[in-house]
């Protein structure tokens, strides 16, 4: 009998992290840019987005909630069908997924510690 595979984060870390960077598009992107060596007017109009912040690092919140849930809820280990996690994988996808909630705190916390380095 063929086990079907089991249910991955990897969707939820994903929105995790394309929503930390919509939060952070305000003051990470320009930031970035200028360091690459692209400039322009238009650079200046990614604040606009700021009012967008809130939002963002809420949806950032939910899928990272969404994938602690599912790594660590009580389905993380065996499903109702059968099909069991091996062990050695579910330390390995808890890991990938506090790397990169690390990540994603550093870019939601960009705005906050950026006044110290500059």
């Amino acid at each position: 009998m063929v086990q079907p595979p089991p249910q991955s984060s990897l969707p939820a870390l994903l929105g995790a992290a394309v929503a930390a960077i919509g939060a952070s598009v305000c003051c990470v992107v320009p930031l970035v840019l200028v360091l690459l060596g692209i400039s322009g007017a238009w650079i200046a109009n990614l604040t606009a987005l700021d009012a967008w912040r809130p939002w963002f690092s809420a949806a950032t919140l939910v899928c990272l909630g969404w994938a602690f849930w599912m790594l660590y809820g009580p389905a993380s280990r065996c499903r109702i069908d059968g099909a069991c996690v091996d062990p050695s994988r579910l330390r390995r996808r808890r890991r990938w997924l506090w790397i990169a909630t690390g990540l994603i705190a550093l870019l939601l916390l960009f705005p906050y510690y950026i006044g110290w380095f500059l």
